[in-house]
């Protein structure tokens, strides 16, 4: 099967994005960023956004899409996606997808599962017992979805949140639809897919350094600058890095420890990227980014 798309996913601070710069530069692609974080404007530092010189040398798609008090469901973003997709093939360029938030890709590449609409009263309530009694509703959804519960993290409010939701409004849990969907999907994207996946020595030492260089470059003061704007709950602020500078700003982090902080948390979520990707259908996993480049660009050649 040809593919028309190139994909380059895993943990973060693994090296997606140069990989996937130098395929475009070489290739005459353009790139779309699956990343969760780096659709908010004016979150920069904090999301290893493409730098203006980068964005000059290639032309990046879906960054910088709303406001860091909105929220964009991974079935929004992949509507955005198609038409991009479908912007960049009709101009002759070769699309090149790189990121690490699971969900939205699977929602591009597969889609996503058929389940009850969002119901904003139950979630404003869900959401108030949680701050009432922190852990109440993992510890809840381990008895109305065990298999969902396994695989969240007891932070992961927002699929928590959604897991709960649609038990309360369906005679299936969210778990089930979602191994039917996966056993049934059929791409809606052609892809060949490379999962970069340094040694974890490797990316534990990159992480250190990544978390250093960006309250180096100014983390700290682009996250009060937007909260001053957006107030502390929006959105944003719950992910990593902006959560453990909230967490300094409002005093109940020590400046002596919040490198170290963001640095622990960022390598919990890199485990959590890394199980997620080599859990996704026809993916080709490679330890080095010189051998994920070298595969893309033999795929891409034979197409």
């Amino acid at each position: 099967m040809s593919a028309s798309v190139l994909a380059v996913v895993g943990p973060t601070a693994g090296g997606k994005s140069a990989v996937a710069l130098a395929l475009a530069e070489e290739l005459g692609g353009e790139l779309l960023s699956c990343d969760s974080m780096q659709i908010y404007r004016g979150l920069d530092v904090g999301t290893a956004k493409p730098t203006a010189d980068e964005r000059a040398r290639v032309p990046h798609h879906l960054l910088d899409l709303v406001d860091p008090d909105a929220q964009l469901s991974a079935a929004r973003w992949a509507e955005l996606a198609d038409a991009v997709l479908a912007d960049v093939r009709a101009r002759g360029r070769v699309p090149i997808v790189v990121g690490g938030t699971g969900l939205y890709f699977r929602a591009l590449r597969w889609g996503l599962v058929a389940a009850p609409a969002r119901d904003e009263a139950l979630r404003a309530q869900l959401y108030a017992e949680e701050a009432a009694a922190p852990g109440a509703l993992h510890r809840r959804l381990t008895t109305v979805d065990p298999v969902a519960a396994a695989r969240l993290a007891p932070r992961d409010l927002q699929r928590i949140v959604r897991a709960l939701e649609v038990a309360a409004h369906s005679d299936r849990p969210l778990s089930a639809l979602q191994a039917e969907h996966a056993a049934l999907a059929v791409e809606r994207h052609p892809m060949r897919v490379a999962l970069l996946d340094p040694p974890p020595d490797l990316l534990d030492a990159r992480i250190a350094a990544r978390a250093r260089a960006m309250l180096e470059a100014g983390l700290v003061d682009e996250t009060r600058a937007a909260r001053a704007r957006f107030g502390p709950a929006a959105p944003a602020f719950a992910s990593v890095g902006y959560r453990e500078v909230c967490q300094f700003l409002d005093g109940a982090l020590a400046e002596s420890a919040l490198e170290l902080e963001i640095v622990r948390a960022t390598r919990r979520y890199a485990r959590r990227q890394r199980t997620w990707f080599k859990k996704e259908r026809d993916v080709a996993s490679f330890a080095s980014a010189d051998e994920a480049a070298a595969w893309l660009r033999d795929v891409r050649r034979a197409c």
